[in-house]
């Protein structure tokens, strides 16, 4: 096994006719951040969803190339069910489910056959616990979700991913619709998930994508232009484009 929990080689799709994303390598690693940037429709939100297969909704979509998961290609014989419960995504927009706290966090266990009260009830507090939410909704778990603050409505989306107990979180800019101080929960709560997660956050921040992640990757026009250790891809790119971007010049 190596050190690698995701290895894409030479990964193209397509819409139809439309190549939206060309020969695309990348590797995420285990217990680390990667953050994705780039310009709006350069193929970042495309990319994450090629790891848990959402892309396969859509009749026309075509993938070639690899995707590995601990070694194993998500497209040649692993069990979607079991790849959408490894790989977990948090979406752009807060999403839960028009039922209580508790009931957003079991739900996805539920319907897998889990009906131990006692065991869904260690599980939604150890899940909202590590969403850094427990101690602000433990006297209301029976309150609608919907209730929430839009920053309290995402870390509880990000619970009910944790309560499916995923290896791997994919975040498509989870903090755009939200306040600075709801973004910077949701930042250091990404501190402490990469203790047990590997994490891809796609972001148009430079300076969150700065301060939350070990490597960066920028797209451009569906291809992988450059990807490095974070530090290092903002102060010293090895492209021109990647330059350019990050400094302002376009996007």
């Amino acid at each position: 096994m190596t050190d690698n929990k995701i290895e894409v080689s030479g990964l193209d799709f397509f819409y139809g006719d439309f190549q939206a994303l060309k020969n695309i390598n990348f590797t995420l690693a285990r217990r680390e951040v990667s953050a994705l940037i780039g310009p709006s429709g350069c193929g970042k939100s495309t990319f994450i969803r090629i790891l848990n297969r959402m892309n396969d909704l859509i009749p026309s979509c075509r993938v070639t190339g690899s995707v590995l998961l601990d070694g194993e290609d998500i497209y040649d014989g692993l069990d979607l069910t079991e790849l959408r419960t490894r790989v977990g995504m948090v979406f752009q927009k807060p999403n839960p489910f028009n039922m209580s706290i508790f009931d957003n966090v079991a739900y996805g266990k539920r319907m897998q056959g889990l009906r131990n009260r006692r065991k869904l009830e260690e599980l939604v507090e150890t899940s909202l616990r590590k969403a850094a939410l427990w101690e602000e909704v433990k006297d209301r778990l029976k309150k609608p979700a919907l209730s929430l603050s839009g920053g309290q409505q995402q870390r509880l989306c990000i619970a009910r991913s944790i309560a499916m107990e995923p290896e791997i979180i994919l975040m498509d800019e989870p903090t755009s619709a939200l306040d600075p101080i709801a973004t910077g929960k949701i930042e250091e709560l990404m501190g402490e998930l990469k203790k047990e997660y590997s994490i891809i956050i796609v972001t148009h921040a430079m300076h969150q994508a700065a301060r939350v992640s070990d490597k960066t990757a920028f797209f451009l026009l569906g291809e992988l232009i450059e990807d490095n250790d974070t530090k290092t891809l903002f102060t010293n790119p090895r492209d021109k484009r990647t330059e350019d971007y990050i400094s302002g010049r376009f996007g």
